[in-house]
């Protein structure tokens, strides 16, 4: 039974995947018993009546009558079902709880129709397509509500990320991290971590689930011949969130806005919301149970492709994509809830689509079979860069520009840093691939010797790595 600082806390909190407010009984005591029938569908939770949608505890009076039909409406659930029913007084007011535990024989039907809990939201499913999905998931278990028995609170929950996330969702500094933890059911009923909760809120998970990391590969040109770049960002997934888009914006190109006094403002090649979107959506609707895939973010030249394991869920139709929303893994979609991260109502797509045609790039290709993947197409800069830098020189020029970068030289330049001021007076978007593969040395010995010439005022980079262009400076400019 809550206590009433328990149903003060989950008030503060709000709404989520295991929370459920209703200022008053509704007309259709119905609506009651579908919510109760979603909980146990899915990890449990509490339906507090005499609570407003602001957070608000307000109160309500329910006498037998109305008590006896809540509990009459609630044996239509098949299987039969127990919730607690009762009122606690908080602060004067009373408030009527509904605890509902996570039930043992999903699914639970109700007239017929399995009704699951979506983040805050409850959803009825009816098609034979999302009823074998949603049979599916129950007998494996949604993998985000599984335990990890070798997860240690003690040593492996990332405290600072625990706190940003109390931060980001509003929950007052005064609710302890049990209660905390507690109103969210980041456990099961014998104190063993979800692997959700520790996908959310581990150090570490990879150490629990070694390809739930995200890679990002960066490669040479429009093919995946020669790979330029490839990290692996592990830990929480809203630390693999911030790392892989640090990542992709050093990979695109990024320009300023300055308005004003005021900061400037960050214009990327690709909407950044675009990346956002897309990334988060990946890290909650992944297949985590598919030991073989991790996500990956491929950067070429003319693309940009982001894969996670898992294609579209079966619970949603191709004519519903980008509608309406189901997630695999529903305690990880209510936690990116209740940071605003994402939206429930399928929302992500449309925003994705409008981005791009807001700058002029082509609309999104979305691949949802197997794997889930989103082609992003990349804007062609030649044009641009064209009108912006210093002409290419030939190679009969090369005697005159040699001779003035010996004279400019305060230093011998060696037989490396030759050829390699040569091939970009020649081609100034060579990359440091295809001088390394004409001098016949290691990319690395070629950056060095570029920072060396950059030091010494005879190179410049004009532009972002991946769309900019190498300038020789002779005497005359």
């Amino acid at each position: 039974m809550l206590t009433p600082d328990e149903i003060e806390s989950i008030v503060t909190q709000g709404e989520g995947y295991n929370a459920e407010f209703k200022v008053r009984i509704p007309s259709k005591i119905k609506e009651v018993t579908e919510e109760v029938c979603a909980f146990a569908n899915a990890a449990g939770g509490v339906l507090l009546i005499g609570v407003d949608d602001n957070n608000e505890i307000k109160g309500v009076a329910i006498d037998n009558g109305k008590r006896s039909a809540i509990q009459n409406s609630i044996r239509e659930i098949n299987p039969p079902l127990n919730p607690k029913i009762y009122g606690v007084e908080v602060k004067g007011k009373m408030v009527w709880v509904i605890e509902v535990f996570a039930g043992s024989q999903k699914p639970y039907t109700l007239s017929g129709a399995i009704y699951v809990r979506q983040g805050p939201n409850t959803q009825k499913i009816t098609s034979v397509e999302q009823m074998r999905d949603f049979f599916q998931q129950s007998d494996r278990i949604y993998f985000d509500e599984a335990p990890c028995y070798e997860f240690d609170i003690n040593q492996d929950l990332d405290e600072v990320e625990f706190e940003s996330f109390r931060k980001d969702a509003g929950i007052s500094s005064g609710i302890s991290k049990e209660q905390i933890i507690q109103n969210l059911k980041l456990t099961l009923p014998n104190g063993v971590f979800k692997n959700g909760s520790v996908l959310f809120f581990g150090k570490s998970p990879e150490a629990f689930f070694d390809k739930a990391v995200i890679r990002c590969l960066y490669f040479e040109g429009n093919t995946k011949t020669h790979i330029l770049d490839d990290k692996v960002f592990g830990g929480s997934l809203m630390h693999q969130y911030h790392q892989a888009m640090q990542w992709v914006k050093g990979k695109i190109d990024v320009r300023y806005e300055i308005e004003g006094s005021g900061p400037r403002k960050e214009i990327w090649e690709i909407p950044e919301v675009v990346f956002k979107e897309t990334l988060i959506n990946s890290l909650a609707h992944r297949d985590y149970y598919d030991k073989g895939g991790r996500i990956t973010i491929e950067v070429f030249q003319d693309k940009i492709e982001i894969t996670n394991p898992g294609g579209l869920v079966s619970a949603i139709q191709p004519s519903d994509f980008g509608f309406k929303s189901h997630s695999r893994n529903p305690l990880i979609f209510g936690l990116f809830e209740r940071i605003d991260m994402v939206e429930q109502v399928g929302s992500g797509i449309s925003r994705i689509r409008e981005s791009l045609i807001a700058v002029g790039l082509p609309e999104p290709v979305f691949k949802t079979i197997g794997l889930f993947t989103v082609l992003l197409k990349r804007q062609s800069k030649s044009s641009e860069r064209s009108s912006e830098r210093s002409s290419e020189r030939s190679s009969e020029e090369w005697p005159k520009i040699k001779e003035t970068i010996k004279e400019k030289a305060n230093f011998k330049v060696n037989k490396s840093q030759w050829e390699i001021i040569k091939l970009m007076a020649e081609n100034s978007q060579s990359t440091i691939y295809e001088m390394a593969e004409n001098i016949g040395i290691s990319t690395r010995a070629v950056e060095k010797n570029i920072e060396r010439l950059k030091a010494e005022n005879l190179i410049i980079r004009i532009g972002s790595d991946t769309s900019g262009f190498w300038k020789v400076l002779t005497e005359k400019e």
